[in-house]
Formats: structure tokens, C-alpha cells, sequence
């Protein structure tokens, strides 16, 4: 055998298989680099829905990788997926439709915070039958993927035994967010007999983002309408978009009605409202997880300068604002608020760190604090609230800071009350499918 004519076909892959062992070895360094960045930073806990990767049934293919639409979220350490940038990751379960070999599971919480959501089945019934949930109260905050569970969960409704014949409704629907406008327009489209209550206006929680808030979607499939093929677009041009097929396809939602109890009657229910009473066969929730804000519970907060969201950052113009939270509502009313001309606005937050928001607001709120126009007081706590001014409790002692108003966005309880009043189970998942 001629030797050196094997080594002159066997060098190339030779020298290629050692690029590629080097090449992968330099990307385990940089992905396990930036993994122990995010621990030793305290952002190494998603804030929501997020992949874990079974490493039995990995490949090592990082096309899970490639897939997010967020960038190198998870990367490759040892051969296997993981998530390396877990304060990054919004959720968007592209790597788990990417992956060959189904080695991811979209989980909510982690083994350190607990999620509360409702108990549901496949097709989004909880275990009341006849009663289901969609959308941001299961867990599901993506408009995109609120949108396609309202959707979905109609087509179930569909199903259920007496739905389209007998008295009263069919279905009734409590919300028009994202997923209860698209289950809305799904009933309509089946030509079922549906009542859609929102005790607010269209969009649900995303009517309430800040001013000019960029939300982050893909298309999506609207019943009547088909695919709309959005990318990243304002909360405004959202909204326009929905108020603009809620003319042109008549679909009917009763705004201003608050639901104030579900109970079961027969095979069905009855809804009671602000606005009367409705027997129905079915019951879709789709209210966000917000519930109730979440109080500080401090001397000064009944006055009227306290609110507990931000809805236009140019009526805080040349005021003193402080700004209460450390999530992404917080962060983008600071910031937006900071924008404004004049205003002073001061960010509190309790922990050490905004290890629950998108690296975007992080990214602004750095900014905003570098060139002066927003003050950060992390490891800090709210005491009092005076006329003009407020007591917070920060690591060097009580800070007082002149203040005109304050916008408290820390989050809200989940509406558990309401849910186990109707019989709905409630689980706190820990990372659990």
C-alpha cells in the first residue's frame, strides 16, 4: 500500500477534524465564560417560560442554538445544550420546535421560585369540565403564542358536549387580550353564540405597556384574518392593528363589564357580571396574571399620587417620580419616564440586582443611569410616603428623596381567589413540565 497517497487523501480531513475539535473546544470555554458570568451576576433565573434540555437525548447539533430569535440564549457545553443566558430567555419555545430528537420541555419556574398557574389539560381545560384557560393566567405571556392558545382553546370549546344546540351561550369569554381576542374571533368565525367581557379596553395587559413599548412577536394566525407577519412593533401599532379587525369583522366585546363570579349550573354555568347574568355551556378565561397590583404596604401609600402603573410618561413631565420595581414594567416606566424632558425619576428595587428583566431594559436602564438622567437605588425599600417627599431604606441608611409622584410596578397577585371561588385548581410549578 502506498502510504503517502493515503496521507495525501486523509490529511485534509485530518487537519479539518482538528479545526473542528479546536473550534468547538474555544465555544465551550466562551459558553461555560458566560454561564458562570450570569451566576456570579444573580441572572442565572428565567423569568418565565424557558427550555430545559434532557442531556440523554441530546445530540449536540445546536440547532437549538441557532434557532432562538434572541441569540446564543443556550449554547453547547461538554456536547450538550444549555442554557447559558438564563435571564435572557423570553420564552419563545423556537428551540424546542428546532430540536430532532425532542430533548427540550418549555417549563415555568425554577427549583428556587415557584410559578403559580391553573391546572390544565392539553386542550386548556382546567379541571372544572367545561371551564378553560388561555393565554398570560396559564402562563403563556408571548402575544404570539397567547394568541394561538385562545385559538386553540376555542377549537376545543367546539367539542364540548352541547356547545351549538340548547339555550343560552355557547361559550363565554372573560378578557380581550391577546388570547381572548383571538378566541372571540374564533367563536365568531364557528358561528358560536359568545359574549366577550373585558372590564377594560382591547389588548388587556398589552394596553397598559408604557407609551411606545416595543413588543417582541412573529406572525401570527388570527381566526378570520389569517396570517398577519409582524416582527417587532410598538404596543400602539399593535393595538391600531386589532382595533382595526375588530371593525372589519364585527366581532362583538363588551367593554367596561367587570366578571365578578362563575358558577356551575347544570352542565353549564352562570356568569355574573356588572352587567347581568349569563347562562352559558362554556367558560374561557383569558385575564392576565396580574389579578390585583401588589401593594407596598407602607404609611402614605392611599394617596393619589401613588398608581400602580404607568400609561403616559408625558403627564410625570419636570416631576420628581420614583419608580418601584425591579421587572420589566418597572424598567421600561423608568426609562421611558427618564426620556421626558425635566423629570427627575429615581429606579428602587429590593434586590441587588434586575435578574427578572429582558437584557434590552437592562441595557436602557445602564444607559439612562450613565448619562445622568436616572438615579438606581438597588437593595433599597420604600418606608414612608410624605406629600413631597419619600423615606427609603437603602444599605447606608435612610435615604429622603423630594418626590411628586410614585408608580409602584411590582408585579401583581394572581387572581387565585377568583379561580378556586369557581373550583379551579391551582399548582405551584418548580421547572416541572
Amino acid at each position: 500500500m502506498d502510504w503517502s497517497l493515503v496521507w495525501v487523501y486523509a490529511a485534509p480531513l485530518v487537519i479539518a477534524a482538528s479545526a473542528y475539535r479546536i473550534h468547538r473546544a474555544r465555544a465551550d470555554r466562551r459558553n461555560r465564560a458566560r454561564l458562570e458570568r450570569a451566576i456570579a451576576e444573580g441572572l442565572d433565573e428565567p423569568a418565565s417560560l424557558h427550555p430545559v434540555v434532557n442531556p440523554n437525548r441530546c445530540l449536540g447539533c445546536a440547532t437549538c442554538v441557532t434557532a432562538c430569535p434572541e441569540g446564543r440564549i443556550l449554547g453547547l457545553i461538554e456536547g450538550k445544550a444549555r442554557l447559558i443566558e438564563p435571564s435572557h430567555c423570553i420564552g419563545h419555545g423556537a428551540c424546542k420546535t428546532a430540536c430532532p430528537v425532542d430533548a427540550i420541555t418549555l417549563v415555568l419556574g425554577t427549583e428556587k421560585n415557584g410559578v403559580e398557574v391553573p391546572v390544565l389539560d392539553p386542550e386548556f381545560q382546567t379541571n372544572v369540565p367545561g371551564l378553560f384557560v388561555a393565554g398570560e393566567l396559564g402562563g403563556m405571556g408571548l402575544v404570539r403564542n397567547a394568541v394561538e392558545q385562545g385559538r386553540q382553546a376555542m377549537e376545543a370549546i367546539r367539542r364540548v358536549d352541547g356547545v351549538g344546540s340548547g339555550e343560552g351561550l355557547d361559550v363565554v369569554i372573560v378578557g380581550a387580550g391577546p388570547a381572548g381576542f383571538s378566541a372571540s374571533l374564533a367563536a365568531l368565525e364557528a358561528g358560536l353564540r359568545c359574549e366577550t367581557f373585558e372590564q377594560e379596553s382591547l389588548g388587556g395587559t398589552v394596553a397598559h405597556y408604557p407609551r411606545g413599548k416595543i413588543v417582541m412577536t412573529a406572525p401570527m394566525a388570527l381566526p378570520i384574518v389569517g396570517e398577519v407577519r409582524l416582527w417587532e412593533t410598538t404596543k400602539e401599532a399593535l393595538i391600531e392593528l386589532w382595533e382595526s379587525v375588530e371593525q372589519r369583522t364585527g366581532v362583538e366585546i363588551r367593554y367596561g363589564t367587570r366578571v365578578e363570579s362563575i358558577e356551575r349550573d347544570g352542565a353549564g354555568f352562570r356568569v355574573t357580571t356588572s352587567a347581568g347574568v349569563y347562562p352559558t355551556r362554556t367558560v374561557l378565561l383569558a385575564i392576565g396574571r396580574r389579578g390585583s397590583p401588589r401593594t407596598l404596604g407602607v404609611p402614605g401609600e392611599e394617596q393619589t399620587k401613588v398608581v400602580y402603573r404607568l400609561i403616559d410618561p408625558e403627564q410625570y413631565r419636570g416631576q420628581r417620580v420614583l419608580v418601584v420595581g425591579g421587572g420589566d414594567s418597572a424598567l421600561e416606566a423608568a426609562t421611558s419616564l427618564a426620556d421626558e424632558p425635566g423629570t427627575e425619576v429615581t429606579l428602587s428595587y429590593r434586590s441587588d440586582a434586575f435578574k427578572r428583566a429582558k437584557p434590552k431594559n437592562r441595557d436602557r436602564v445602564a444607559a439612562a443611569e450613565a448619562a445622568g438622567r436616572l438615579r438606581v437605588r438597588l437593595r433599597s425599600e420604600v418606608r414612608e410616603i410624605l406629600d413631597d417627599a419619600v423615606h427609603l431604606e437603602t444599605p447606608d441608611g435612610v435615604e429622603q428623596i423630594a418626590n411628586d409622584a410614585v408608580i409602584v410596578a411590582a408585579g401583581g397577585i394572581l387572581p387565585t381567589g377568583f379561580l378556586r371561588a369557581a373550583g379551579v385548581e391551582v399548582e405551584t410549578r418548580y421547572g416541572t413540565p
